[in-house]
């Protein structure tokens, strides 16, 4: 049959048509939005040439249970000069410069890196050149390289800008090159990079507060590059010297290792568990989908019976007329894929626009030419999927019965009527696996959202980040007097109820790991003691976050200007060493073999400081300010974290005023990284919220066509019951006796789907595993709860049709007859 006449067919029933497209659109468009989001995401190689050959350059330390330690110069300098099996390595880290002498301040945020970072991604620059070995090089001339976006924005996109200077944080350095319009690093957007200018000749072992890459060689493998690299791990630990206070012993007895892993697997996280549980998902939304209009056709094949058995008459053969009915079938799973192509734009739009903070390269993310092959593909599956029941049902030897029968007035075969009810099992069972995963992920929230962050109130605590440069303020301790006035200028803002400063706001991932070495406790020779997250603080830090002192006293600002060797640390630390916070204030704790003891003041409650989902670390906290730290005489930091609890935080006002506060101090000191905590907080849950989003969108169209396909079948089998349901009512049948009948119909379907559908999710949901927390795949709350509300809507819908069927007039139906 031409397709024009297949397409007249299905106009002629335009709210047929138009119901079936929808359904399968719904199905299609989902799969297709989330095959996009893995291809952009998970399938695509990074974009850099070759990118299978690059490796991200980690270290793991068993002997410190410290899993990804990340890289050091010790090591980059020995990778570089001695590998085997890299073609180069780059070390790399984030960092912050301040941008002065253009209209208002402004913080960029910047990549330091080594001279052979960009030659080992393989990026050529639009404009210019990259940094050289003399560029990285301490003592040379300071440069920078613009990303194409700073670029445009600050500088109009001027091709005059290279060999011009620009100020960062106070000091000229001459811009030597752009990059491309699309480079992008791993899933940090920098605005410029910075060569990195290590002195190999002041390299300690130590100092793991870097990151690296590397290219293979080629034909190399990882587990060659690793095994080359555990060599030269110890070569490195013997040729340079260890950091003040620690010995060769030390880094022998943390066993140190190489955990290289491909540079992709690095970006990607552990995203790519929840989009295959996602699309897993989606893909049983179609499945129910197809179930669906599988029913719908049935339908409509019942009422062409007629039809179809004149044409077997006249000598159609049944495989022609099962083709038709196919073909038919295809069309309308086509214009589903059409459709579905549409929702997919419009749903990954939206997804781009909300900017999932746990989903990488999601600007990598598009509806290219695969994806649209994918729907095609999946279009004219579906297609053939839900027309084939039809046609093989409604093209067989039976059509000739129709005509004999009258066609109209032949009640429907149990053969079909079994068809249609088992596909609504189906539809059940898959929806019920859906329901239940999203309410496993609505439970997990619900545990998270119960879970004690170490912090109170979130929304009223607005957090930012300022920078002090060097070349402005030089002294140390005129930059703590200098963070100390910008702090009490901010205190005197109505609305503002308290302010403090912190190296680390919460869940930032700002904070550093140490050993901390307690006087009271004998260490072996090289033995180190486990790593604690370090951070500082000033005084009113705990007032300002809501945290809980359990014992002693707060910093002082006397602390912080007389250097005064006293440290903070954290409930779960003071119960680990002394079993009671009480038994700590006194103790006294040092970072090295080599530096002062420093005093325990206080023991302040736990705090989730890499997300809620995370046990919370042991931690301690110093001051801003301190003597014979970390292989400094004097250690402080420039660039600190403003802590401002007000009930205005998060309004625009706020920031407007901290921006005059602080440059009533200094007219040159830009505002970074402002965000409340209830932000940060909700970032943290970003993995889960995605997931339980996306799950709990899946799970609502599969309860919809789940709860429709047994309105349908209900709707369908009171008009095939006319007959039978006036004779009930003529020889005295209650309406609750005649309602009760149909409404157990669609209860039962609902109950035997149920249970094959709690056994597919027992088999299923432990997939999810890695998604849940604070509950089990298996959580009963979850099932019984699921169950029983499925059962009551599989109740509701069929209740509709069943009280319509009381409405019938016994003397109508018996003459229609």
């Amino acid at each position: 049959m031409k397709l024009k006449h297949i397409l007249r067919r299905l106009f002629k029933a335009p709210m047929f048509t138009a119901i079936t497209v929808l359904t399968l659109a719904i199905g299609i468009g989902a799969n297709s939005t989330i095959f996009a989001v893995i291809e952009g995401v998970l399938l695509n190689p990074l974009p850099f040439a070759r990118s299978e050959e690059l490796v991200d350059v980690d270290h793991a330390a068993p002997g410190v249970n410290l899993a990804s330690a990340g890289a050091a110069p010790f090591l980059y300098f020995t990778y570089r000069e001695e590998s085997q099996t890299f073609q180069d390595v780059g070390l790399w880290r984030r960092d912050t410069y301040t941008l002065t002498g253009r209209a208002e301040p402004e913080e960029l945020v910047a990549l330091n890196v080594t001279d052979g970072l960009l030659p080992i991604l393989g990026v050529q620059p639009r404009l210019g050149r990259v940094f050289s070995q003399q560029d990285d090089k301490p003592g040379n001339p300071l440069t920078v390289i613009l990303t194409y976006g700073l670029w445009r924005t600050k500088f109009g996109g001027d091709p005059g800008i290279v060999g011009r200077s620009i100020l960062l944080d106070g000091k000229p350095r001459e811009v030597i090159g752009v990059l491309p319009e699309k480079f992008r690093f791993l899933d940090f957007k920098p605005g410029i990079l910075i060569p990195m200018q290590l002195d190999r000749g002041k390299t300690f072992l130590g100092n793991f507060s870097y990151q690296a890459l590397a290219r293979l060689k080629p034909g190399v493998t990882l587990a060659q590059a690793t095994a080359d690299a555990s060599r030269l791990v110890s070569i490195a630990i013997h040729r340079f010297p260890p950091f003040p206070g620690y010995s060769e012993k030390m880094f022998e007895e943390a066993r140190l290792t190489p955990a290289f892993r491909p540079l992709k697997q690095s970006v990607l996280g552990d995203i790519g568990k929840v989009l295959w549980v996602l699309m897993g998902t989606v893909g049983m939304v179609l499945l129910i989908a197809c179930a669906n209009v599988a029913n719908l056709m049935l339908v409509r094949v019942q009422g062409r019976e007629h039809e179809l058995a004149i044409r077997s008459a006249l000598g159609a053969g049944w495989r022609r007329i099962a083709g038709e009915l196919l073909m038919e079938s295809v069309a309308i799973g086509v214009m589903g894929g059409v459709l579905g192509l549409g929702l997919a734009y419009g749903a990954l739009r939206l997804l781009i626009n909300l900017g999932p903070a746990n989903l990488p390269r999601l600007d990598e993310v598009s509806l290219d030419s695969r994806t649209i092959l994918f729907t095609l593909g999946i279009s004219l599956l579906a297609g053939v999927l839900f027309g084939l029941l039809p046609a093989i049902r409604s093209a067989g030897s039976s059509i000739a019965l129709s005509l004999r029968a009258g066609g109209r007035s032949m009640s429907q075969g149990r053969e079909r009527r079994r068809a249609r009810n088992i596909l609504v099992v189906v539809q059940v069972a898959l929806a019920l696996v859906l329901l239940i995963s999203s309410g496993l992920m609505i439970r997990t929230f619900q545990a998270l959202k119960h879970v004690d962050p170490g912090f109170v109130r979130p929304g009223e605590v607005l957090t930012l980040r300022i920078g002090i440069p060097s070349a402005a303020v030089p002294d140390p301790v005129n930059v703590i007097r200098m963070e100390q006035a910008i702090a009490e200028k901010i205190a005197a803002i109505p609305g503002v109820s308290s302010v403090a400063l912190t190296s680390a706001v919460p869940m930032s991932g700002d904070s550093w790991n140490d050993p901390l070495f307690a006087q009271d406790k004998i260490y072996s020779e090289g033995e180190i003691p486990p790593l604690r997250e370090f951070k500082l603080a000033s005084p009113g830090l705990l007032k300002t976050m809501g945290n809980t002192l359990l014992a002693g006293r707060d910093f002082t600002w006397t602390d912080v200007y007389e250097k005064r060797p006293v440290v903070l640390v954290s409930e779960n630390y003071a119960r680990e060493m002394w079993h009671d916070p009480g038994n700590a204030i006194g103790k006294q704790v040092r970072e090295s073999m080599k530096t002062p003891w420093r005093e325990i003041i206080g023991v302040v409650s736990n705090q989730r400081d890499h997300g809620i989902d995370q046990k919370p670390p042991a931690f301690a906290i110093f001051p801003l300010m301190m003597d014979h730290f970390e292989g400094d005489d004097v250690y402080y930091h420039r660039t600190l974290a403003y802590i401002v609890r007000s009930d205005r935080a998060g309004s625009s006002g706020l920031v407007s005023d901290i921006g005059k506060a602080v440059w009533s101090v200094n007219p040159d000191l830009p505002l970074a990284g402002v965000h409340t905590l209830q932000e940060i907080y909700d970032k943290s849950l970003g993995r889960t919220s995605f997931a339980l989003v996306m799950l709990a969108i899946a799970g609502a169209m599969a309860l919809l066509l789940g709860v429709a396909g047994i309105y349908g079948v209900i709707a369908y089998s009171v008009a095939q019951r006319t007959r039978e349901i006036g004779i009930r009512i003529a020889l005295g049948a209650q309406n609750r006796e005649v309602t009760g009948m149909f409404v157990r119909q669609g209860a039962m379907l609902a109950a035997i789907g149920i249970v094959f559908g709690i056994a597919a999710a027992v088999a299923l949901t432990r997939l999810m595993s890695s998604l849940l927390f604070g509950v089990k795949p298996y959580d009963p709350v979850t099932y019984i709860g699921v169950s029983f509300g499925l059962v009551m809507a599989a109740v509701l819908a069929s209740y509709g049709p069943a009280s319509r069927a009381t409405s019938i007039d016994p003397v109508e139906a018996l003459r229609a007859e």
